[in-house]
């Protein structure tokens, strides 16, 4: 038990630092802070898709499910970063947020199902596999299954949704710090 303790403990802590890593690539990629977090809201989907195809194939909580997990931070953030990077080119062409988002959803829905169901696909050997020592190997590839098949099916909603809201929350706070700098260039020089 102090042993698995110890091993969940760091493995808790890889997974934790997998997020971190995950967001400050995105920031370099994206010269924003605000647009990353809209990527990271497609990580707890995968998370219940995960527990949820563990908890339907009778599978713990181990080592090799926890690895699978953590594997799924980098595998599903790529879908929302699909998304998330076609329509911010789209509103640099002009596009308003609405429009942007309808468009990079249905240009993306394409490579987002290839890829995820080729991912799926490759692990379902792997889930099914019954020899000496798979029950071990099983509960990762059944974490990966549900994690990438739950955020290919969410992501396309949940990530545009989040979208909108950041946007919302940006646009609102860009508005007041330009009114501010606008009041703090009319108001007259003070007598010296």
């Amino acid at each position: 038990m102090k042993q698995q303790a110890e091993a969940f403990g760091s493995l808790g802590l890889a997974l934790l630092a997998s997020i971190i890593f995950v967001y400050l690539i995105m920031v370099a990629l994206y010269d924003s802070y605000i647009y990353p977090f809209v990527v990271l809201f497609s990580i707890p989907v995968a998370l219940v898709g995960a527990l949820l195809a563990l908890a339907m194939n009778l599978q713990s909580l181990n080592i090799f499910s926890i690895l699978g997990i953590i594997m799924l931070v980098g595998l599903v953030a790529k879908n929302a970063i699909l998304l998330v990077d076609y329509t911010n080119q789209l509103k640099a062409q002009g596009h308003n947020t609405k429009n942007a988002l309808i468009e990079s959803g249905r240009t993306r829905l394409r490579p987002i199902l290839m890829t995820t169901i080729a991912m799926v696909i490759g692990m379902l050997p792997l889930a099914l596999a019954s020899g000496a020592g798979a029950e071990w190997k099983n509960g990762m590839a059944w974490a990966l299954i549900g994690g990438l098949t739950s955020s290919m099916l969410l992501t396309l909603v949940v990530v545009p949704v989040m979208y909108v809201i950041i946007d919302k929350i940006k646009e609102r706070f860009t508005r007041k710090t330009v009114e501010k700098i606008t009041e703090i260039k009319l108001l007259p020089a003070p007598n010296s």
